[in-house]
C-alpha cells in the first residue's frame, strides 16, 4: 500500500504545528518547527496569508490525516463508516481513529510515535485476545484485550519507550497493566479523552459539501 515516504517534518510545518512524527526529537531543539516555523516550499514564509473556509477545513482534515498516518481512501472510509453512527459524525471520526491499533499501541506507551508503533503492530509484536494481529489498521473494540507478545517482551527498543513514557497519560478507554504489558478497552474513545488540537468540525463541513 502506497504511503508518504517523504520528510516528515516537513508535515509539520505545513500545518504550522507540531505533530509528533518523529517521537522524542518532536520535544528537542533539533524539531524543525523549533527552527522554520513557516510552511516549506517558496512561497511557505509569506506573510499575512489568510485562508479561505475551503482551506481551513482542508487544513484541519490534512492535519488529522498526518497525526494518525492514514491515507486519503482509508481517511474517507472512516469518515463514512463515522456518518453511519449514531451521534457526532466529527467525534466518532476522533473514536474510529483512536481505535486502530498502532494508536493504541502508541498510546499505552510501546512506542515513540504512531509511525514507529504501526512498524511495531506490522512485526506481530502484538495480540489481541491472544492472537497475533499484524494489521496497523485494525479497529479494536470495547472488551478487546491488547497484549505485549511474550517472545518481544525482552526488545530492548521497547523496554527503552515504556521507560521514557512512563509518566504519559494512558487514556481512560484503556485499562493498561504495565507489569504485564497488557491493555484492555473498557470504553469507547470519548471527545475529552483524545487531547489532539483538531476541530473536527471543520472536516465534517468539508464532506458535506
Amino acid at each position: 500500500m502506497a504511503r508518504y515516504t517523504g520528510a516528515v517534518c516537513r508535515l509539520c510545518r505545513r500545518e504550522g504545528q507540531k505533530l509528533f512524527l518523529k517521537g522524542d526529537r518532536c520535544y528537542t531543539e533539533k524539531c524543525a518547527l523549533e527552527r522554520r516555523s513557516y510552511a516549506p516550499g517558496q512561497h511557505g514564509n509569506a506573510r499575512n496569508k489568510k485562508l479561505s473556509e475551503y482551506g481551513q477545513q482542508l487544513r484541519e482534515k490534512q492535519k488529522a490525516r498526518r497525526y494518525y498516518g492514514v491515507l486519503e481512501s482509508q481517511f474517507e472510509a472512516y469518515f463514512d463508516m463515522a456518518a453511519k453512527h449514531k451521534g457526532m459524525t466529527g467525534e466518532n471520526l476522533l473514536a474510529i481513529l483512536e481505535s486502530r491499533l498502532d494508536n493504541v499501541v502508541y498510546r499505552l506507551g510501546f512506542a515513540m510515535s504512531r509511525a514507529e508503533a504501526r512498524q511495531l503492530v506490522r512485526h506481530g509484536h502484538f495480540t489481541v485476545d491472544g492472537k497475533r494481529v499484524d494489521i496497523p489498521s485494525f479497529l479494536v473494540k470495547t472488551g478487546m484485550t491488547i497484549e505485549l507478545a511474550e517472545k518481544s517482551r525482552g526488545i530492548d527498543k521497547i523496554k527503552g519507550s515504556l521507560e521514557a513514557n512512563a509518566s504519559r497519560v494512558v487514556p481512560k478507554w484503556l485499562d493498561f497493566d504495565a507489569k504485564n504489558m497488557v491493555a484492555k478497552v473498557v470504553a469507547v474513545p470519548a471527545r475529552e479523552d483524545i487531547d489532539l488540537p483538531i476541530e473536527e468540525h471543520l472536516i465534517v463541513e468539508l464532506y458535506s459539501k
